[in-house]
């Protein structure tokens, strides 16, 4: 059996990142461990199941570059929720930027949001 375990996302700041995703997102803080004078292993989840987090800081101009499109602007992060318009509410309080209004869809509510560095993500509501 399978199971995915962490994703990765490019970062320019390790202590931006994490008061970005677990101050306005709402994910918990894992781990935050010093492997170098340059390097960190960080680590947020949004729940305990699921896949984590590792919050990568950018050490070249290749990966630099990468930050907020390693999905070519295409959605590539999938938030659930169970209390959709709490959770949005939330993120809208937060300032977290909104790139539509929510919708209905045959699978539950969803809206696309973006974190601060543009990645872009949809938080879900399954229909029950």
């Amino acid at each position: 059996m399978l199971s995915l375990g962490m994703i990765t996302i490019v970062v320019d700041d390790y202590d931006s990142a994490i008061a970005h995703f677990v101050g306005d997102i709402g994910f918990t803080l894992m781990e935050d461990t010093l492997l170098s004078p340059e390097k960190r292993w960080v680590v947020v989840s949004p729940g305990p199941s699921g896949a984590k987090i590792l919050l990568a800081k950018a050490s070249n101009d290749v990966q630099a570059a990468a930050i907020g499109n390693s999905t070519g602007g295409r959605v590539g992060f999938f938030l659930y929720t169970t209390d959709f318009h709490q959770t949005h509410q939330g993120l809208i309080e937060k300032g977290v930027e909104m790139t539509e209004s929510p919708r209905h869809e045959e699978f539950g509510m969803v809206v696309v949001f973006k974190d601060k560095y543009g990645n872009k993500w949809d938080l879900i509501e399954e229909k029950r």
